[in-house]
């Protein structure tokens, strides 16, 4: 062990895994998702990696975890177990007074009975998971907006496609179609002027993701995960820049959700008019466990658990810990 971390309070583990109901995103194809929640002190806090994004594994993580701790992804982690703490040994809710952002339906594949059920629960902005069929996207979208021509729609290609070929798809929807569409987040990788090119041919509004940096600008929307991010960096860049910030959740853990939707009430509250309706509600795209029975029904309106902390405080009490170090 690291002696110069002698210091600090014992790390406490619990592994879990969470299996999806489908293929969650163009660039993974797994259907079992592994992370820890950590146990720092009185507080709790999740780690879920995704290395097919960019992320180092959860055995290097953990290893991050017990020594310098300079992935933002462990940072994070230990932030989460440290608000929780404060407000666990304070005997409070951090959700108490706070107003929650309403969140999209985030859809993994193109399923027009699950879009029915959205705008059924009452969802007016879906968030869709897109992949190279364009050809398919297209056809789905024009029917869809014929069937609801008021859902607003945001479209995600994590970094899969290219800048030409994501051109001439947006450019070849009807007028009707391309108005609905309120961003296409990461169509290509991030680039200035690739960006800026892009934005200029279609008229359609792009949002950054893994790149969400102050010096983005050729972004006019900026994604934050809470999980990996730094909320107040990325708030006063885009306040700064009159861009919105939608917070979305790692498609983690409910303890993770959670603490993505007390950051976005945070942000919401402190920067007013800034955070639009956000990604909050990704529970339903796994198998239910105890920990997601809490956050109710598939909805726009995020339901924390009640509670000290973040909640779920019979559960984590519940569980089994290792000490990390």
């Amino acid at each position: 062990m690291d002696l110069s971390n002698s210091s600090r309070p014992p790390v406490w583990i619990s592994h879990y895994q969470l299996k999806s109901h489908a293929k969650l995103n163009a660039a993974s194809s797994r259907r079992e998702f592994n992370g820890v929640l950590i146990r720092i002190g009185s507080g709790f806090g999740c780690l879920h990696p995704w290395p097919e994004l960019g992320d180092p594994t959860l055995q290097k993580c953990l290893e991050d975890l017990a020594g310098e701790r300079r992935r933002s992804i462990v940072r994070r982690a230990v932030r989460c177990a440290e608000m929780d703490g404060i407000s666990r040994e304070n005997d409070d809710w951090l959700f108490e007074d706070m107003e929650i952002p309403t969140s999209h339906a985030t859809l993994v594949s193109k399923e027009a009975a699950t879009v029915a059920a959205a705008v059924e629960a009452g969802f007016t902005t879906i968030k869709l998971k897109g992949n190279r069929d364009l050809d398919s996207l297209r056809k789905f979208l024009n029917e869809q907006v014929g069937a609801f021509p008021k859902l607003m729609w945001r479209i995600d290609f994590n970094e899969s496609g290219e800048a030409v070929e994501m051109a001439e798809f947006l450019k070849a929807l009807p007028d009707d179609t391309r108005r609905r569409i309120d961003f296409i987040e990461d169509p290509c990788p991030y680039s200035e002027t690739t960006w800026t090119n892009l934005k200029k041919a279609t008229g359609v509004r792009l949002a950054v993701d893994r790149e969400a940096a102050p010096n983005c600008d050729a972004a006019q929307v900026l994604i934050l995960k809470p999980a990996i991010d730094e909320p107040w960096l990325l708030a006063e860049a885009a306040a700064k820049r009159g861009r919105p910030l939608v917070v979305t959740s790692y498609m983690d853990h409910p303890l993770g959700q959670c603490f993505a939707a007390w950051e976005a009430a945070r942000l919401g509250l402190t920067f007013r008019g800034l955070v639009p309706v956000c990604g909050l509600q990704t529970h339903h795209l796994f198998e239910t466990n105890a920990f997601s029975e809490y956050l109710g029904p598939w909805s726009p309106t995020f339901q924390p658990p009640g509670g000290k902390g973040l909640g779920f405080d019979d559960l984590l009490d519940a569980l089994v810990w290792t000490r990390l170090v």
